[in-house]
């Protein structure tokens, strides 16, 4: 498949979807913004696509945030109150696919520079984030009276708590990676130029594992989000109830480990 703006290449199972405008520091332009979209849902929805990273061309940047010529053009107007009301309902997003939460496969974002405003909105769309030394993020976009439009305001506090979200969106400063990884933003720091290899890494040692139980776990955290203690092991009952529907049962697994057979094959990936 081609794109203008983002490079969309899988290799044994893993997804790199790379954000490739390196001379606009990876800004989401409104094209960028349908492409992203598009490709979310082709990883989603592609049997043989395990594990995504995400990533942006370039040392300099991870990404930028949005593209502020776009946004100067101010040409998101509504007609009446009807198109304001599907515009809220059904977008999927206006810097990525960051409106939806249907994507239960693993994750990676490895971040290099700047990673700021839409651009630490789309790291947070991540399960786990690899910062390189040079790595910076912020909810710079306050600066310019620009909210956060893609779940920065939403995410930020499931990961980071809700002190250091509170701070981070009111004051809109920076913070380098380190600082990051104190607040859990960052789960693993990296030598500058040593992101996207470290994502890779670990990429193929979770692509090499069943995917079903993977999943399952990640379904229940994120259906989990804003439900009830008593909703919420519910969840987790249908998902561990799921494990008897597939074709590589979770019986498989285990008879492998009473067999001391330690590297079970999984022709269905787990699935």
């Amino acid at each position: 498949m081609s794109y203008e703006t983002i490079k969309y290449e899988m290799t044994d199972h893993i997804v790199t979807i790379t954000l490739n405008r390196p001379d606009q520091r990876n800004a989401i332009s409104n094209t960028m913004n349908l492409e992203l979209q598009e490709a979310w849902k082709t990883f989603r929805d592609d049997k043989e696509a395990l594990v995504a990273i995400i990533t942006g061309a370039g040392d300099k940047a991870f990404c930028a945030g949005w593209d502020l010529k776009d946004a100067a053009s101010d040409n998101f107007k509504f007609e009446d109150y009807e198109d304001y009301r599907q515009a809220i309902y059904n977008t999927d997003g206006f810097c990525g696919y960051t409106k939806r939460a249907d994507i239960f496969k693993p994750i990676i974002a490895a971040v290099n520079g700047y990673a700021v405003a839409a651009g630490m909105e789309t790291a947070l769309l991540a399960d786990i984030r690899i910062g390189a030394e040079n790595a910076q993020f912020g909810a710079t976009e306050r600066r310019w009276n620009i909210i956060s439009g893609d779940g920065l305001a939403v995410r930020l506090p499931l990961i980071v708590g809700h002190g250091h979200a509170m701070e981070l969106l009111i004051t809109g400063r920076f913070i380098d990676v380190h600082e990051a990884y104190r607040m859990g933003l960052v789960n693993e720091i990296v030598p500058e130029g040593k992101a996207y290899e470290r994502a890779l890494e670990l990429a193929k040692s979770i692509a090499a594992l069943p995917q079903g139980a993977l999943r399952s776990d990640k379904e229940t955290v994120v259906r989990g989000i804003g439900r009830t203690l008593e909703e919420r092991p519910r969840i987790e009952t249908e998902m561990m109830m799921s494990m008897w529907l597939r074709k590589d049962s979770h019986t498989q697994g285990a008879q492998s480990f009473l067999d001391k057979n330690l590297e079970p094959s999984w022709p269905n990936h787990g699935l």
